[in-house]
């Protein structure tokens, strides 16, 4: 066993826990079996949820025993939101999503050895029971009064919109899911985000009620926020997803090369997996030199090769370098190439023309006269090549995978053109 204490703390992965103490002697002690949950209210985890699989990674390479459950009943119902009532998905579509989601997290634990990780549905242990053996084997020890202190139900209770039972209930079944997996595989510590606080102590209180003597622990981890104010995990385009079809992974990888100086200290500490010193020298690094970015290629080039593997890494970091002249355009699988394009400023054309009506129809420049001034001063790419005429009329043979043009002026300004003629 190691310190995955003083180790979690540093990272600022330990936000709260019940008894500090107690935990740091039962992990010292250990192994323990710990559990963390994750609900299939989409078809895939973002990148909010790295912080809870990584996490359950670490404990795990310190000797304990992860528990990941992916919750076919809790899914089903979805944990409060702050704002308003979750749309309720079909039991069929949350149990396509449960699959989905078990997919996503299995690459990031070891599933074989002495600490093997165990992938658990609450559905198994709620499926069959009835309402009222609910109400009475776990309602029962459930106060209203404590309830309505969760952060999410008093601002839900206070909003226009109020609160539905069923939502209401949801720290019930969270609760009941901890009490199942003590009993059945001797699980003592839940962890989760700071905001399930109370849904983490609401299954200890269920534990110490029904199990008289029994030690169980909570740890609670920091929310990611971003110094901008705005949500971490977030773009214009709306949540970075780990599924390569909803969020690519050229996209993931420049989400985290964009990642403001100011945070890139505490998401490389929360994040990587590289150690302290190297860190360290990472976080010196963007003090002395921000301008290279260097820590932010560290992260997003790790944290792609743990979610998308070191293929996919590889062929982004690839794309990322031939667009800015540094790599051949030619190379480049088409998946990868419309994936990066895609992030550019881009138009559609039925029919390809004069290269400086291309330029000024993309934004590059303000006008066709602009661009036959970045022509003639040599500032103009297609494809990596500079244009030498101003006349000059990009043909279909120039088209990448048939399809696409890259323009650039100067050398960082870029933009692509997609060929949507017959």
């Amino acid at each position: 066993m190691t310190d995955i204490v003083d180790e979690l703390q540093w990272r600022g992965l330990f936000a709260q826990s019940t008894d500090e103490d107690a935990l740091r002697k039962a992990l010292a002690d250990g192994p323990i079996t710990f559990y963390c949950g994750f609900d299939p209210t989409a078809p895939s985890l973002h990148v909010g949820h790295l912080v809870q699989v990584l996490t359950m990674r670490r404990l795990q390479q310190a000797g304990h025993r992860p528990l990941a459950l992916v919750g076919g009943a809790t899914g089903q119902i979805g944990d409060p939101k702050p704002t308003a009532e979750r749309t309720l998905n079909s039991p069929e579509t949350v149990a396509l999503w449960v699959e989905r989601v078990r997919s996503q997290i299995q690459p990031f634990l070891d599933f074989e050895g002495e600490n093997a990780a165990t992938m658990v549905n609450n559905l198994d242990w709620t499926g069959g029971m009835s309402a009222i053996e609910f109400l009475r084997d776990i309602g029962k020890h459930f106060r209203v009064n404590k309830m309505l202190t969760k952060d999410s139900v008093a601002r839900r209770l206070e909003s226009d919109q109020g609160i539905s039972y069923t939502e209401f209930s949801y720290q019930l079944l969270q609760g009941m899911d901890f009490l199942e997996l003590y009993r059945r595989y001797g699980c003592v510590l839940q962890s989760g985000g700071s905001d399930q606080w109370g849904n983490l102590t609401a299954g200890l209180d269920l534990i110490h009620r029904l199990e008289p003597g029994a030690q169980a622990h909570a740890l609670a981890t920091p929310l990611m926020t971003k110094a901008d104010g705005t949500k971490f995990g977030k773009t214009e385009g709306g949540a970075v997803w780990l599924d390569p079809e909803m969020t690519t992974p050229y996209a993931f990888y420049q989400f985290w090369l964009n990642v403001d100086d100011r945070d890139i200290s505490t998401y490389m500490r929360i994040l990587s997996f590289k150690s302290r010193t190297e860190l360290e020298e990472l976080e010196q690094v963007t003090q002395e030199r921000p301008q290279a970015r260097t820590a932010q290629r560290a992260l997003a080039e790790e944290l792609t090769t743990l979610v998308h593997g070191a293929d996919q890494c590889a062929a982004v970091i690839a794309a990322s370098k031939a667009l800015f002249g540094q790599g051949e355009l030619g190379d480049l699988d088409e998946a990868t190439l419309s994936a990066a394009l895609s992030e550019l400023p881009h138009a559609k054309v039925t029919e390809l023309g004069p290269v400086v009506d291309l330029f000024a129809e993309v934004g590059l420049v303000a006008s066709k006269s602009a661009a036959r001034r970045t022509v003639k001063e040599g500032g103009a790419y297609v494809n990596n090549v500079k244009v030498a005429a101003e006349d000059a009329v990009v043909e279909r043979e120039q088209l990448l995978h048939g399809r696409w043009l890259v323009l650039r002026r100067g050398k960082k300004n870029l933009a692509a053109v997609e060929f949507v003629g017959a």
